[in-house]
Formats: structure tokens, C-alpha cells, sequence
């Protein structure tokens, strides 16, 4: 009994440490991370925390950490060790690069069965199949970053993984799909927040997350979820010709995904979008800490950020009352349908990239160029 309670403590130890790492890097799962991580886990998220990493970058290494302890604690029955042997790394590339055919003949191809229903159950797994070659390699090199934060050099390196991984995936090729079937354009966007037509604490919110996503340049679910009111400026009024002043808001972005140290990146907000925003948290009456939160059973706004997650769940949910096909669109939408539509209204690649906040012209122009083409000379020749 002594040891049990001990153990308990050591969880909740954990839990309240996780907990103030959360204050930068939100963490979904808080209480399951506790139990699954290690104590050497989550010293080492901590000491990424104080070594100033972007928050998507720490969510990204927590969220591949929690897979690969959770994988190695059903695969071989104990938490993962460091550093972790080459056959250990091969052992990974063959749970999640296989043939489904070949599995279909011979079952001990591939993930094993008892591997594939536990994670399963524990909710690691979702999609039926191999993974994707891309899920792959991220999780490899994240879980090589982690070992040498820990001081270890590992065999990520070596040639036999690179052949493993090399060979997998030639025999099993799949094709690249969007993280959103559609993007969510200015149509669409139309359709979404027709649904939110009410007073209502959960119509107001969902407005003010479509409209903000959108009209920001298509922002990540994670950037939404974790927006802050400490984020936010009032910027003045941008002045109309022909109408009242229209109001103006900055939102600074922090680190991102495509920014390095201490660079801060900004994006604005005008008009509607941002009284959309400002109905919200009058309403809510939120006046610091996290803008989108949770609405409780009784209309109780939760002190707590959404998560993620819940960010994706909002817009299919949004898409599914406007009469649409949920499985066609995620939150991603919003940020290809940003670049589709400001190539439908002939704005310019560059003053685009600008809100979006893409670093990659050919990542962004693979969006916009998809709209111009169409109605482009080019496909008008005959």
C-alpha cells in the first residue's frame, strides 16, 4: 500500500509541474501526460520551456514524446530508454511503415495486434492503416531531439535506419492529402457564421474564432487556442470615405512556426472581425489571460483556454449546421481558404503572405495559384 501511495504522489507531483509548464506550452491530457511521462520526461520539457523554444515547437515534441512513451511502455513493456538502441529504432519504423497487403497475408507484418488495440484504446491511435512516411520521420527526429537535450547522442543517423525508412517507404507509396479536402473560402465562411446568429455565449464565441482565424490569414487552431488578450493592441481607427472609421487591432504573434528568437511577428484585425472579438469578451467578461475558453453545460465560461483540438471540433461542428460535409473541411480550411480567396479578389501574393505570415513562397502560392490558374488566360487558350 505504502508503495502505491508513493507512486500517486510521484503523479501528482508530475501534474503540478506539467501544470506550470502549461502557463507557456498549453498541454492537453494534463493528468494521462502525468502518469505517462517520466520524471526525466518532463524535466526535460521544462528545461526546453526555460531555453526559450517556440510554444508550437514544445507542443509538437510533447504531443511525439507522449506517442513514443506510450508506444515503447505496449511494445516493449517498459518507458522508453536513453538513448534508445538502433534496434529499438527499427522496431518503430516496422510498427508504422508496412504493407497492407502483405499484412492482410502474414499478421506479424507491421504493428502487431495487441500494440495496435492498446493504443487504440488509449486514444494514440486513430486511422486504420501504415503511417504516413512524414509522421514518421517528424516523430524520429523529434525523439532525436530529445536525446541529445538529454545529453545522448543516439542512432538516428545511421545507415540501417536511413535504409529502413528508404525502403518502407518506396514499398508503400502513398499520396500527400490536404489537411483540408476544401478550403474554407469566402463563401463557406459566409455559410459558418450564419449559424452563429444569436446572442448566445457559444454563438458569439464561434464568431468571433471564425471570423478572427480567417480574417488574421488563415491562423493555425494551435495560435487561436492559445491567443491571450496580452496579445492583443487597439491600433487606430482606419478612416473610410465614404462610412464611420472602422475599428483596428494588432495581434502579436509571438514565436510561431516560421519565426526564429526573439522576432515577434504581427497581424491585424479591421472591422468586423474585430467587433466580432469584442462582443465575445464583453460578453464573456474576459478582461486578461486566454481570449477562447470553454462554455460549460450552464453557459459558464471556463478560466482554462480551449484547446486545439476543440478549435477543429467548432468548425466541423459550424460546418455540419450549415448543411456541409464535415469530413471536407478542418480548421487547416481556414488557412488555405485565406490564400484562395485573396487570389479570387486579385490581391496580391506578396501583401497576402504578409497576413498569413507564410515564409514559404512555394507553400503559399501552391494555394493561390490553384485559384488563379483556373480562371487564368493560361486555361483559356482555346
Amino acid at each position: 500500500m505504502a508503495k502505491a501511495k508513493k507512486s500517486a504522489t510521484a503523479v501528482e507531483r508530475r501534474a503540478e509541474e506539467l501544470d506550470t509548464i502549461a502557463a507557456v506550452l498549453p498541454i492537453e491530457r494534463r493528468d494521462e501526460l502525468a502518469e505517462l511521462l517520466t520524471d526525466q520526461d518532463v524535466e526535460t520539457l521544462r528545461h526546453l520551456v526555460n531555453q526559450g523554444m517556440g510554444d508550437n515547437t514544445l507542443r509538437a515534441l510533447t504531443s511525439d514524446l507522449a506517442y513514443l512513451e506510450a508506444w515503447g511502455l505496449v511494445a516493449t513493456g517498459q518507458s522508453l530508454p536513453w538513448p534508445a538502441p538502433e534496434a529499438l529504432l527499427l522496431k518503430f519504423v516496422a510498427h508504422h511503415l508496412w504493407d497492407p497487403q502483405h499484412h492482410e497475408m502474414d499478421p506479424d507484418h507491421g504493428m502487431p495486434a495487441a500494440v495496435d488495440e492498446k493504443l487504440r484504446s488509449q486514444g494514440f491511435l486513430r486511422s486504420a492503416g501504415p503511417h504516413a512516411p512524414s509522421t514518421v520521420r517528424r516523430r524520429l527526429a523529434n525523439w532525436s531531439t530529445l536525446t541529445r537535450w538529454r545529453g545522448f547522442d543516439g542512432a538516428f543517423a545511421s545507415p540501417a535506419l536511413k535504409s529502413a525508412i528508404r525502403l518502407a517507404v518506396r514499398a508503400v507509396p502513398r499520396t500527400r492529402r490536404r489537411k483540408s479536402a476544401k478550403a474554407v473560402t469566402g463563401d463557406v465562411l459566409a455559410k459558418l457564421l450564419s449559424t452563429c446568429s444569436t446572442d448566445s455565449l457559444r454563438d458569439l464565441r464561434d464568431r468571433a474564432i471564425l471570423m478572427v482565424a480567417f480574417a488574421s490569414g488563415g491562423r493555425r487552431r494551435s495560435e487561436i487556442a492559445g491567443l491571450r488578450c496580452e496579445q492583443l493592441t487597439v491600433e487606430p481607427p482606419i478612416e473610410e470615405p465614404d462610412g464611420p472609421p472602422l475599428p483596428s487591432l494588432a495581434i502579436h504573434l509571438g514565436r510561431t512556426k516560421t519565426t526564429s528568437g526573439d522576432e515577434d511577428d504581427v497581424v491585424y484585425l479591421t472591422g468586423r472581425p474585430v467587433d466580432a472579438l469584442n462582443a465575445w469578451m464583453v460578453a464573456a467578461k474576459i478582461e486578461s489571460g486566454s481570449v477562447f475558453r470553454a462554455i460549460g453545460r450552464w453557459g459558464t465560461v471556463s478560466r482554462r483556454a480551449i484547446d486545439p483540438q476543440s478549435v477543429n471540433a467548432i468548425i466541423k461542428q459550424r460546418v455540419e449546421l450549415a448543411g456541409l460535409e464535415p469530413g471536407e473541411f478542418s480548421a487547416h480550411g481556414l488557412r488555405s481558404g485565406y490564400l484562395t480567396e485573396a487570389a479570387n479578389r486579385g490581391i496580391p501574393l506578396p501583401e497576402a503572405m504578409e497576413q498569413s505570415r507564410h515564409r514559404s513562397i512555394q507553400q503559399a502560392s501552391g494555394y493561390y495559384n490553384n485559384a488563379t490558374r483556373r480562371s487564368g488566360r493560361a486555361a483559356q487558350m482555346v
